[in-house]
Parts: C-alpha cells; sequence; structure tokens
C-alpha cells in the first residue's frame, strides 16, 4: 500500500472513531443528557459552613387555587455546632411558613449533616396561601433563620407544581367539585329529591428533595452581625441524589 493510501485510511479510522464516541455520549441508560435537572437556587455563608442548596417556592398547579404553598430545600451544616431551623419567611409579606418536623425527628441541622425540607417521610415548610404571597414565575425572596448562623437570605423562583415539580408541590391539593352543590326539584306528585355535588379529596404529593429553576442570589448574616457571600450555581442535593 503506497503512502498516500496508508494515510487515507488513518484518517477515515479517525473519522470513524469519534462520531462513535460522540454518539455513545448521546445514547444509553447512562446518557448524559439524561440526567439534566432543571437550575436550582443555593448560597452558602460563614466561609461555606453552611450551605441552602435545591430552595424553591411550589404553589398550587391550578392558578385559580388559594391552597397552601410548599418551600423546598435542602440546608447543610458543616460547621461543628448542630443548628435549629427557626423559621421561613417570605421577604416584603408578613407571610411565615409553618414549620413541622418529620415524623420522629427535629428541625435540626447536625453538624456535619443536612436537613432536607419537602417531600415524603422529611420536615416541611407550609406557606398558608400561596397565592396571597407569592406568584408564579417570581424570583422571590426567601429568609432562613439558623440558631446560631442567623439569617440566611437568598432568591428562590416560585413555580406550580406542575411537570418537573409535580412530585414535590404542596401534599394538599384541593380537587374542584364535580357538582354545582345541592338542589331539588318538584315532582307531579308533590315529592321532592336533592342532589350534592361530590367534592374531591386532597392528594398528597411525595418527594425527597426539589430542584429549582434560577441562579442563586443571597446573603446571609451570622448571629454576630457579619455578612456571609453568596456562592452561586446550580447544584444537586447530596441528601437526595
Amino acid at each position: 500500500m503506497s503512502r498516500s493510501l496508508r494515510r487515507g485510511a488513518l484518517a477515515a479510522t479517525a473519522l470513524a472513531f469519534s462520531i462513535a464516541t460522540l454518539a455513545a455520549c448521546g445514547a444509553g441508560n447512562d446518557a448524559q443528557t439524561l440526567g439534566v435537572r432543571p437550575d436550582n437556587a443555593a448560597t452558602s455563608v460563614d466561609d461555606g459552613k453552611v450551605k441552602i442548596q435545591n430552595a424553591v417556592v411550589i404553589t398550587q398547579p391550578d392558578l385559580e387555587s388559594t391552597g397552601p404553598a410548599a418551600i423546598s430545600a435542602t440546608i447543610f451544616n458543616n460547621g461543628t455546632t448542630d443548628q435549629t431551623l427557626e423559621s421561613i419567611k417570605i421577604d416584603g409579606t408578613a407571610k411565615e411558613a409553618e414549620l413541622k418536623p418529620a415524623k420522629g425527628g427535629s428541625l435540626t441541622v447536625p453538624a456535619g449533616g443536612s436537613l432536607v425540607i419537602g417531600g415524603k417521610d422529611n420536615a416541611t415548610a407550609m406557606l398558608p396561601s400561596s397565592r396571597e404571597a407569592v406568584k408564579d414565575g417570581n424570583a422571590q425572596k426567601v429568609t432562613f433563620t439558623l440558631s446560631e448562623t442567623g439569617d440566611i437570605t437568598m432568591k428562590t423562583f416560585v413555580v406550580p407544581a406542575t411537570g418537573y415539580f409535580s412530585e414535590w408541590g404542596p401534599e394538599e391539593v384541593p380537587e374542584a367539585p364535580a357538582g354545582g352543590g345541592a338542589s331539588e326539584s318538584a315532582t307531579p306528585t308533590g315529592g321532592a329529591s336533592a342532589t350534592e355535588g361530590a367534592t374531591g379529596e386532597p392528594t398528597d404529593g411525595a418527594s425527597e428533595s426539589a430542584g429549582g429553576h434560577g441562579a442563586a442570589e443571597g446573603t446571609g448574616t451570622d448571629g454576630h452581625g457579619t455578612t456571609g457571600e453568596p456562592a452561586d450555581g446550580a447544584s444537586e442535593s447530596a441528601a437526595t441524589h
């Protein structure tokens, strides 16, 4: 085989190998594209000792519903002292989330550990009315208060419990009545009959943690009045993945 033919064969082999490699990256159960998740809000304070990741406010899937909204997030404590989650507030409103620990658990963020908020078998943070305090599509400022670090304020996106977020939405999702209420109709014999409208029962949503859309923006203030700088960017929750 001449030198020019050998060069042509080598070039064709290299091209075929490159195409095969690219095809492998986009196919199969382990394809990287299958692992894509929505961007989520995250921030860190106290030189990374405390981090909040996967923060998002999830409203009712029905835009007409005034049912509760859920706040989902994961709080990491890389310090040496346990901390307690004291409150979560929506800035600019009088709304404060109702916090409930997981069954048999607490609202403690252990040293070297984490606290997952939202989802089945986890602590919950519920806003009584999703339409009075927040609006879908907004980047809402939310303040998390920890016993030692103090206030940590960050921007989180507000999304309805549809699509990707349906698994992490509010546990209470009211259904519209099937009928228009009770009614009576007269009969020729003077009898009357009543028809009652049916009402749906709430359905429970389940998950461990939700990822929210949007880049992180936030600042934290510790118990001594110092201000931590945010670490912006998307991140996956260690507690959930």
